[in-house]
């Protein structure tokens, strides 16, 4: 039988992403799957840190093998996305259905899930996160030559 993947996981929100991020984490460290969970922030209201500020010091964890991916939360997932794909290396996603996840990281290997608060409920957050740890991607896969285009161009344009 394989070993079982141990996830690093860091966690990060702006103020609008705040209370769904918690309960995610809660869940991650609940999860035998989950290392430890580094949870960035926002911590409560009087936090002012926008998107951009969490979700680039999130990536940036992953690019630097600090964590194995990274969970973020805004208002829609989208600022979160855009701004944890701003890092080299790093491959982020908002996703909010089951398929969109398991391509993200089948398809995609993706690292970076982002959600937004506004957009879906906590239950299917919660699930979605669970499938999440679940996936890994094959390198060997006929997306592998795809994300390797991605990562060459990211190289020359880096």
């Amino acid at each position: 039988m394989a070993e079982q993947q141990q996830w690093r996981i860091v966690v990060g929100a702006d103020d609008a992403g705040m209370a769904l991020k918690d309960l995610l984490a809660e869940a991650l460290r609940g999860d035998d799957r989950v290392e430890v969970v580094t949870d960035l922030g926002v911590h409560d209201a009087g936090d002012e840190r926008t998107y951009p500020d969490v979700g680039l010091a999130a990536a940036q964890r992953v690019a630097d093998g600090e964590a194995d991916r990274a969970l973020l939360v805004c208002g829609t997932g989208i600022g979160m996305a855009i701004a944890a794909n701003k890092v080299p290396d790093v491959r982020a996603t908002v996703a909010h259905d089951s398929y969109s996840v398991q391509r993200s990281v089948l398809s995609n290997n993706c690292q970076v899930l982002t959600m937004g608060s506004r957009v879906v409920g906590p239950e299917l957050a919660r699930l979605l996160a669970t499938e999440w740890l679940g996936l890994t991607f094959d390198d060997g896969s006929a997306s592998a030559d795809k994300v390797a285009v991605i990562s060459a161009f990211e190289r020359r344009a880096g």
